[in-house]
C-alpha cells in the first residue's frame, strides 16, 4: 500500500568544490591548479580544497600545515564570503524558478521539492538537468545533483557522480540501491560510527538491515531508529523552506594555545557576547548550553547542562560556561572554545516526524 510519502521528488543540489571553484572562476591563473581556501599560517585550517588538491589528500578542516605536506604545490587563498554569498544568492533565485520549496543547508546545497513545481514538468530528472545547465550558464560554475523520493536518498546520490553529474534513484530502485550501499556512504554515519559499524559487522546497507531495531538502539542510542529507517526507505522529513535552527553557537580558534583558565575566561566572554548577539538577532532562547573544548592535540570535548527555563541573556551564559569550564581539569592547552545554545524555544513549533513504513510505488514518473 503506497502512501503520501512515496509521490515526493525531491532534489539535493550541490554545489562542486563550491568556494574554491569560485576562487578558480575569478581568478584564471588557479585553473587546473590544486588550491585551498582558508589561512596557510601554522595555526591555518582548510576551508575548502579543488579537486586538483583533493586527489592529494587535501579536505576541508583539514589543519594548514598538513594540507601543505600532502600537496607541497597546493596555493592558499583567503575566503571572500561576500563574493560566496552573491554567487548563492543567484543559485537560489534559480531554484525559485523551478518551485518555492526550497530548503538550503548552507551557501552551496539545498533541498528542493519538485513534486508539483512551477514548470509543471512531471520529470524531477529533467529538471535537476535544467537547474544544473542554468545554474552553469548564470554563474560559470557546476552543481551535481541527487534525485529521489526522500531528503535522505537525494543527498547521498547527490554525490554519487561528482563533480558535474546526477543520479537519480527511482522508486523502484530506493531499496536495492541502499542494501547495496557503503556504510560509510550513509548521511549521518561518521568516521567514529562507522568504525563501531564494522565491528559490528556492518558494511553496508543490506548488512544494517539485518540487525533489529532493538540491538541498534542498545549499540547507537537514539540513532538506532534513525538508522533502522533509512536503510529501508523511510525518512518522511519535509522540504522546509524556513529550516528552523537546532542550535545557535558561537565559537574562537586562537592564533596561540591556551593554557591558563584566566585567559580562557576572558576569550569565554567575549564568545557569550557574540552568542548573545546572534541569538538577539533571530529572537531565539534555548535551555542548553554546550562548552565546546578543542585541546592542542585536536581531541575534542564537549561538556552540557540543561536549564529549567529559557535563556539569551550573556551573564547567564557565561556562568554557566563557567560552571561547564571548570567541571572537568585540563588535559592540555587549548586551541578553540565555542558555546552553543541548544533545546530552543523554537523546537516546540516543530512537529514530529511520522513514523510510518514506507511501500515504495512502482510505476511513478521520475
Amino acid at each position: 500500500m503506497s502512501n503520501e510519502f512515496d509521490n515526493r521528488k525531491i532534489i539535493h543540489v550541490d554545489m562542486d568544490a563550491f568556494y574554491a571553484s569560485v576562487e578558480q572562476l575569478d581568478h584564471p591563473e588557479l585553473k587546473g591548479k590544486p588550491v585551498a581556501v582558508g589561512g596557510s599560517s601554522k595555526r591555518g585550517v582548510v576551508s575548502a580544497a579543488s579537486y586538483e588538491a583533493r586527489k592529494f589528500g587535501v579536505r576541508s578542516a583539514m589543519s594548514s600545515v598538513l594540507a601543505q605536506k600532502k600537496c607541497p604545490e597546493l596555493i592558499f587563498v583567503k575566503a571572500r564570503f561576500d563574493r560566496y554569498k552573491e554567487i548563492s544568492k543567484q543559485i537560489r533565485n534559480i531554484f525559485f524558478e523551478y518551485t518555492d520549496l526550497v530548503e538550503p543547508l548552507s551557501l552551496d546545497e539545498a533541498y528542493l521539492d519538485v513534486t508539483q513545481n512551477k514548470k509543471g514538468n512531471p520529470s524531477a530528472t529533467v529538471i535537476a538537468k535544467e537547474i544544473r545547465q542554468r545554474i552553469l550558464e548564470v554563474t560559470g560554475l557546476t552543481a551535481s545533483a541527487g534525485i529521489s523520493i526522500n531528503k535522505f536518498i537525494a543527498k547521498v546520490a547527490s554525490d554519487y557522480n561528482k563533480p558535474n553529474g546526477q543520479k537519480t534513484v527511482n522508486p523502484s530502485e530506493v531499496l536495492q540501491f541502499l542494501e547495496d550501499l557503503d556504510i560509510r556512504k550513509f548521511y549521518g554515519v561518521g568516521k567514529v560510527t562507522a568504525e563501531k559499524m564494522y565491528k559490528l559487522g556492518i558494511f553496508t546497507g543490506a548488512d544494517l538491515k539485518k540487525k533489529s531495531l532493538d540491538f541498534l538502539e542498545e549499540n547507537f542510542g537514539k540513532s538506532g531508529s534513525y538508522y533502522y529507517n533509512v536503510v529501508r526507505g523511510i525518512h518522511h522529513s519535509a522540504v522546509k523552506p524556513h529550516r528552523i535552527p537546532k542550535s545557535v553557537g558561537a565559537e574562537r580558534t586562537f592564533s596561540e594555545n591556551l593554557s591558563s583558565e584566566i585567559f580562557m575566561l576572558e576569550r569565554l566572554e567575549r564568545i557569550a557576547e557574540e552568542l548573545e548577539r546572534r541569538l538577539k538577532k533571530s529572537k531565539i532562547a534555548g535551555k542548553t548550553i554546550t562548552l565546546k573544548i578543542k585541546y592542542s592535540d585536536f581531541t575534542l570535548n564537549t561538556r552540557s547542562k540543561t536549564l529549567s527555563y529559557f535563556i539569551a541573556d550573556k551573564s547567564l551564559i557565561l556562568e554557566t560556561a563557567k560552571e561547564l569550564l571548570y567541571q572537568e581539569e585540563m588535559k592540555n592547552s587549548v586551541r578553540l572554545l565555542g558555546i552553543s545554545l541548544s533545546n530552543l524555544n523554537t523546537d516546540k513549533n516543530e512537529k514530529e516526524e511520522k513514523k510510518e513504513s514506507v511501500s515504495v510505488q512502482l510505476k511513478f514518473e521520475f
